[in-house]
């Protein structure tokens, strides 16, 4: 296992082997992740759109599920309200004049 020296500035030098691993050039971006006890340095993607692309691919749709939801949920309650006016107009026949 590698072993890394943190210089005077807290400089840390990646060695050579996981730079040419993981792709990391200078001017790259990395990431300090603290997992309460162990430190992680993860890189950052140059183009995080383009990294993201296809990442849920193969799974369900959560803006249709929701749009879905959403409109199982209005004819609900035009439904409800269907009812609670025909009753209205009910009671409005059977009022006394």
């Amino acid at each position: 296992m590698p072993v890394a020296t943190i210089s005077a500035k807290g400089w840390v030098v990646i060695p050579a082997e996981y730079r040419h691993k993981y792709g990391l050039r200078p001017g790259d971006k990395v990431s300090i992740v603290d997992y309460g006890g162990v430190l992680s340095i993860l890189p950052v993607p140059r183009d995080p759109i383009e990294h993201a692309h296809g990442l849920l691919a193969g799974r369900p749709s959560l803006t249709r599920a929701l749009l879905k939801e959403r409109q199982e949920e209005f004819q609900r309650e035009e439904q409800r309200c269907a009812r609670v006016r025909s009753r209205q107009l009910r009671s409005a026949e059977h009022a006394p004049k």
